[in-house]
């Protein structure tokens, strides 16, 4: 009956998929049926996080290195369960982010402003991936700007939760960890909390992973500067974007 009433010309996918979800954890009554993924996820990245931090410390401070830890939490995007057709070989995620090309590359433009922000708003994806964004936010600050860091503040999908964030150590590098205020897939701005709104207000730049904020924020005006960093895990992301499924993407919305 949800299908019915939901699919239809104009519907954002992600709307479709979080209110599909809460149903469903509404029925089960389970509240986190990704948990196990998630936690295999974290202990997956955390292991691989000291290959990949070596990598990346083999370039100076500077553009290159922060466009290699880009392409780390990009690549970090690929721990994804469940869509179709999209499969990740764990062991291959350091050699991928040593040897990942970017297809649509706008992290020139996105280092300039953020060398001229003094406040970024990072929005994170899914837990594992997390892991690798620590490096990312960790560069974002050496290059000046404050970040506050968002997760989704209850379980939808294998979205990265406070929890997740604390495991991976996000507290050490980020300068704030704040939630939406909601699960939802992507953002929908009407369900954020006044909390989240606030620091989506002051930002001078939005950063966001993965396919659900491209799915969202693609949909809504945009008031400022927003990156977004994501594997096209799908088809139909890829094609928006005219780009071949799997695609490593650095977009500037």
């Amino acid at each position: 009956q949800l299908m019915s009433d939901h699919f239809k010309p104009g519907m954002i996918p992600a709307r479709i998929g979080t209110e599909r979800d809460r149903l469903i954890h509404r029925i089960t009554g389970v509240s986190d049926p990704y948990a196990e993924n998630k936690r295999r996820s974290n202990a997956l990245a955390l292991k691989l996080l000291p290959k990949v931090e070596e990598f990346i410390s083999n370039f100076k401070p500077g553009y290159e290195r922060f466009r290699k830890a880009c392409i780390a939490s990009i690549v970090g995007n690929t721990i994804e369960f469940d869509v179709p057709g999209h499969i990740f070989i764990p062991e291959k995620l350091v050699e991928l982010v040593q040897k990942t090309m970017l297809v649509v590359d706008r992290t020139p433009e996105i280092y300039e402003l953020l060398q001229r922000s003094k406040s970024v708003l990072f929005l994170t994806d899914n837990a594992g991936e997390i892991a690798f964004d620590t490096i990312l936010v960790k560069e974002i600050r050496q290059l000046g700007p404050k970040v506050t860091v968002a997760v989704k503040s209850s379980p939808m999908l294998d979205d990265a939760l406070l929890s997740d964030a604390y495991k991976v150590g996000m507290e050490k590098v980020a300068d704030k960890i704040v939630t939406t205020g909601s699960n939802s897939v992507g953002l929908f701005l009407e369900e954020a909390s006044k909390e989240f709104r606030k620091y989506w207000q002051a930002s001078e730049l939005i950063l966001a992973k993965g396919m659900g904020y491209y799915e969202t924020l693609t949909e809504i005006n945009l008031e400022k500067p927003t990156a977004n960093l994501l594997t096209a895990k799908c088809n139909p992301v890829a094609q928006s974007v005219s780009v071949e499924r799997e695609s490593s993407l650095a977009l500037l919305l």
